[in-house]
């Protein structure tokens, strides 16, 4: 790996990451989530749970990092101008990021760190970080330098998850932005029999959910008739997963909104969202 947090990377500290990724492992094959409330519908926020690293290892536990970027389209929910001044590269954060990070270090054996981690697609802060997330690209853009880190960041070991938009208009901006990064390695669509879909959870179908929003007032799993979901990946030339696209789903949400409701909970949050969360974060990490 290419990544360090504060020194030159040893061929141990490099090694590191990999035996992270490696011991990933449910606590238990039965391990439910009914402990759903950090933040439920109608109630005050809840204390974001804490635990200390092992200081021994502070710059080799995993970090979610998301990926701050600029869109075109200005306005609308997650434009510059919405709530907490920030873009669609926010949507759902702090909650989902928080949620997922505690997730991971109650249900696996990873360390994680507890603390939000955003970052800008440069080469310093890319090198930090095996693996990052982005939500929202329906209207993203990247820059000429942009898309040079983002390039060399994925040759050289890093891994992308892209989640969280829907339909065909968000689908062709999204695909003009990523073949400007790689013009020479096609996009491939992943069946359910990939090994990411069976990684540490057994998926018998690809998961798509709904926001929660839209789930309630439609009662469908696509949203505003996107139709079905689709799970893309970029290959490097060895064979190498670099990136996972989710489509037309939004995994995101039912990290964020894991304590808004029971029903949402149970068939969504705790079937769909963190399992193939968990699945990806394990496959990136162990290949």
């Amino acid at each position: 790996m290419i990544f360090h947090r504060s020194a030159p990377p040893s061929t141990s500290r490099r090694n590191r990451w990999l035996l992270w990724g490696l011991i990933v492992a449910l606590a238990g094959a039965a391990v439910s989530l009914a402990q759903r409330s950090r933040r439920g519908r109608g109630e005050p926020p809840r204390p974001v749970p804490q635990w200390s690293v092992d200081p021994n290892f502070e710059h080799d536990v995993f970090s979610f990092a998301r990926l701050r970027y600029e869109s075109w389209d200005r306005g609308g929910w997650g434009g510059w101008g919405s709530r907490r001044g920030r873009g669609r590269w926010s949507v759902d954060a702090p909650e989902a990021d928080l949620n997922l990070m505690y997730r991971l270090q109650q249900m696996t054996s990873l360390k994680v760190n507890p603390e939000v981690t955003y970052i800008d697609i440069t080469p310093e802060e890319l090198r930090h970080y095996p693996f990052v997330y982005m939500v929202e690209p329906g209207s993203l853009y990247f820059t000429d330098d942009q898309v040079g880190a983002l390039r060399d960041y994925l040759l050289n070991g890093g891994f992308l998850m892209v989640d969280d938009f829907w339909g065909d208009e968000d689908w062709q901006n999204f695909r003009h932005e990523i073949e400007r990064v790689f013009p020479d390695h096609p996009l491939v669509e992943l069946e359910v029999d990939h090994p990411i879909f069976h990684a540490v959870f057994d998926l018998d179908e690809k998961p798509q959910m709904p926001g929660i929003g839209n789930y309630f007032q439609t009662g469908e799993t696509s949203e505003r008739g996107a139709g079905p979901v689709h799970y893309w990946a970029i290959f490097d030339d060895k064979g190498r997963m670099m990136t996972i696209i989710c489509h037309n789903t939004d995994l995101g949400d039912g990290w964020e909104q894991e304590g808004a409701d029971p029903t949402y909970f149970h068939r969504f949050s705790e079937k769909m969202a963190y399992p193939m969360a968990i699945n990806i974060i394990y496959y990136a990490m162990t290949h």
